[in-house]
């Protein structure tokens, strides 16, 4: 069953249990009151029925009614079962941006892969974010190497 609130001072976590596995598809069950978000990251870190610790992230992306959220998988879902934990983290998938990131090949949650060490970036911005304004688009011909 769904336990535990946290408040900070910015966001807000719970924790739920997993009720439904479907590939990618991770359905939740939260406390009442308690559901995270859509966009919200949820943080899967338990162990599978072999013993095996299994760390992934889910976005929150439909709320099912009945304090129950469809999450999709950032990664492979393999070993999650019903009744896992799941920590609502209370704010959405945030990457690095600036310098740093320029020329490195990074996942969708902002992990290098290119094996060239960490990113030592400044600032991380969310994977959603408002789209920029018409009049503060560029229309001269440019090298992309702004954030």
């Amino acid at each position: 069953m769904p336990t535990a609130v946290e408040n900070t001072a910015d966001k807000k976590t719970s924790i739920g249990v997993i009720t439904q596995v479907i590939g990618p598809v991770v359905d939740v069950e939260f406390p009442a009151g308690q559901l995270p978000e859509i966009y919200n990251a949820l943080r899967i870190e338990d162990k599978d029925a072999n013993g095996r610790m299994v760390s992934l992230v889910t976005e929150v992306q439909q709320l099912l009614g009945d304090n129950r959220v469809r999450s999709v998988a950032m990664d492979s879902s393999e070993g999650l079962v019903r009744g896992m934990k799941v920590i609502n983290t209370g704010e959405q998938i945030l990457v690095p941006v600036g310098q740093s990131t320029l020329g490195r090949i990074l996942n969708v949650l902002g992990d290098p892969v290119d094996n060239a060490g960490p990113v030592n970036a400044q600032e991380h911005w969310p994977i959603h974010r408002v789209s920029p304004s018409l009049v503060d688009l560029a229309t001269d011909i440019t090298i992309l190497d702004r954030y």
